[in-house]
């Protein structure tokens, strides 16, 4: 057998003890027929086979985020403009200012998730007097966390907020001496006035949709990301807006593989949700590039446990372990594997309580089950969750709220948030997931720091005995995930049989410093056995580009995560084909040159590579604390 494709002169992972040392791999009709040392090259190569020389460079398995908002994300990724990643505060407004000044009406400018204040080199949110003197007429909403938005005059107008518009449960509307609204709404701590106010911005066409979902996906693909499980989500609903993912996978074109999940979106009617899904949606339908993987992650609308650590810890109600009873003995009856949403071991404690009596009834007997978070869950309820057959799927959640965290519960109770060691110990299936795209970003390498190196992003150390060996840490995001759509046997690793999905680095993961772990992307990213990214000394290999659709779409400027190393001008420059009027220094940052007041060189800190996140080495020992704004 001949090989479609050969990689070689590489450093290649895999979990395979029995091949530790692999410097090539080979593969045939989407899957590895091959791996060993350079010698592959004669062996599978005849004239047709693609060779390509990795120059040494590190490969890993294909990452495999465990719980995601893919199809969401995917839907509004060309709405959006990311604050993933800006080192400030200043540059954050700067990106706002000019996608106000691109976006038509009656458009909206949104900043929706994947960052904190605490990456700001300010360490501090924008103001909404801010936000309106930069937009005083197009509508801005911008989501922090699941905690609160903030919008501006017209985005309070466009909604129809006024003096007399009532807060919904568990929602908060903050008002002015004369009671108008300021624009700051907080989930207090239900989230759904944050999720209902965002869902009524406009929407993009069909067409721009299917734009928006590929260029998503190539964002992931950037990551080395090649395998998701989609978690559903809040105004995600089924079958209609699952229509897009559907025609890319029909027309060959999606670059990532999606297990999906399915949400009950009717609070009071779950069990008709799904009983009609169960009618109606054969278990695991489709393919290996989209398939169907159970139910979840919300149940019943009475077991959500919002996950805003700026507001105490809530009571779910009494009615929730019969709503929940109801639907998981649909569920397990039926062999519907499900995940639940669950951040408090409080909550945990009573779902377990849930399923172990259904278990009584109706064994689960190997079914897979999953729970999502279990940020605070304690060694006995892992215990359990291990009794019943379950696995655990964790997010990088703690890495953009373990500030808040740590101020509301300790810096000791934050040290085991989520327990991941003792989960491993314990021999309770876990993956790494992100929960993007409305908290954290969908970056895995921040992930894998936050893990690794036990920091947040805005560099508060969370963790110390209970970080995890970059092997480790890498498996959760490969191997581990792969249980959760018990697709364990077909990914995850770089082995003999495998689907070809892998990820050439630009960085060695298990060689370089801890500050660069955040600054891993792929230099080419490989799904099925087919080139989906590539990049710098692969771009020669890349795909053919697409453009961004609408034109005034922030990802045809800004594309996404904040590029590594702080050269920000350049990816401005290569993306603005020459539409921007004003100099791209003095657009995208003031402080190009030297500071009025101090006279320090604040282009040559920005440009440097020390971490900007550490105030003193980036901004006091070459820049000026002033930042020449």
């Amino acid at each position: 057998m001949k090989a479609d494709l050969i990689l070689f002169n590489g450093k290649i992972h895999s979990f395979n003890r029995e091949t530790p040392d692999i410097s090539a791999v080979a593969v045939k009709d989407g899957k590895i027929i091959g791996v060993g040392s350079d010698g592959l090259v004669d062996q599978f190569s005849e004239g047709s086979t693609k060779i390509i020389d990795l120059k040494k460079r590190r490969v890993v398995p294909g990452i495999n985020d465990s719980h995601i908002h893919l199809i969401r994300g995917g839907l509004n990724y060309n709405l959006e403009l990311r604050w993933d990643g800006v080192p400030s505060l200043a540059d954050a407004l700067r990106m706002l200012k000019d996608q106000v000044h691109r976006t038509p009406s009656p458009q909206w400018v949104r900043v929706v998730g994947g960052w904190s204040e605490f990456q700001f080199a300010e360490r501090r949110m924008p103001t909404l007097e801010e936000i309106n003197a930069i937009a005083p007429e197009t509508p801005v909403f911008i989501l922090h966390l699941y905690d609160r938005a903030l919008m501006n005059r017209a985005a309070l107008k466009a909604v129809g907020f006024n003096k007399n518009t009532p807060a919904p449960a568990g929602g908060h509307i903050e008002r002015d001496a004369n009671g108008e609204p300021t624009g700051l709404i907080i989930a207090t701590p239900n989230a759904m006035i944050l999720y209902s106010t965002l869902a009524q911005g406009p929407k993009l066409s069909f067409e721009h949709q299917l734009n928006s979902t590929r260029h998503f996906m190539t964002e992931l693909n950037r990551f080395g990301i090649t395998s998701v499980i989609d978690a559903g989500g809040g105004f995600q609903n089924f079958p209609d807006d699952y229509q897009v993912v559907n025609e890319l996978n029909e027309k060959k074109q999606l670059t990532v593989r999606i297990a999906y999940n399915l949400f009950t979106q009717k609070p009071k009617h779950e069990f008709e949700d799904f009983n009609d899904w169960i009618d109606t949606v054969k278990l695991y339908q489709g393919d290996d590039m989209y398939r169907h993987n159970g139910a979840g992650e919300m149940l019943v609308f009475s077991a959500a446990d919002f996950e805003d650590f700026l507001q105490p810890r809530p009571d779910l109600p009494e009615n929730m372990e019969a709503d929940l009873e109801k639907v998981v003995r649909l569920l397990v009856e039926n062999r519907w594997p499900f995940r639940l949403h669950a951040t408090y071991n409080e909550s945990i404690t009573r779902f377990l309580n849930v399923f172990e009596k259904v278990n009584q009834d109706i064994p689960f007997n190997g079914l897979p089950w999953i729970f999502d978070h279990a940020e605070t869950i304690d060694e006995n309820n892992i215990e359990r969750v291990k009794k019943l057959g379950g696995g655990i799927a964790v997010q990088s959640r703690m890495a953009y709220q373990g500030e808040y965290f740590t101020d509301r519960y300790g810096s000791a109770a934050a040290e085991s948030t989520p327990p991941i060691k003792k989960m491993l110990e314990m021999e309770v299936p876990v993956g790494g997931g992100s929960d993007a795209t409305r908290v954290s970003s969908y970056n895995p390498w921040v992930s894998m720091y936050w893990l690794t190196v036990g920091k947040t992003v805005g560099g508060l150390q969370l963790y110390h005995e209970t970080r995890l060996d970059r092997a480790t840490a890498l498996e959760l995001y490969t191997k581990g995930s792969a249980w959760f759509s018990q697709e364990q046997q077909k990914k995850g690793d770089i082995q003999v049989g495998m689907f070809a999905d892998l990820a050439v680095l630009n960085h060695d993961y298990f060689t370089v410093e801890d500050e660069a772990i955040k600054n891993i992307e792929a230099e080419m990213t490989v799904v099925d056995g087919r080139i989906v990214y590539a990049k710098g000394e692969f771009s020669s290999f890349a795909p053919p580009s697409i453009p961004v659709l609408p034109d005034w779409s922030p990802t045809n400027l800004y594309n996404g995560y904040y590029p590594a190393g702080g050269h920000f001008e350049k990816e401005i420059e290569k993306n603005a084909k020459s539409q921007l009027k004003a100099p791209l220094n003095s657009q995208i940052h003031s402080c190009a040159g030297s500071c009025d007041v101090h006279h320090h060189n604040h282009d040559h800190a920005r440009m440097s590579a020390l971490p900007v996140n550490n105030y003193h080495a980036f901004w006091g020992a070459l820049g000026c604390s002033c930042f020449a704004f």
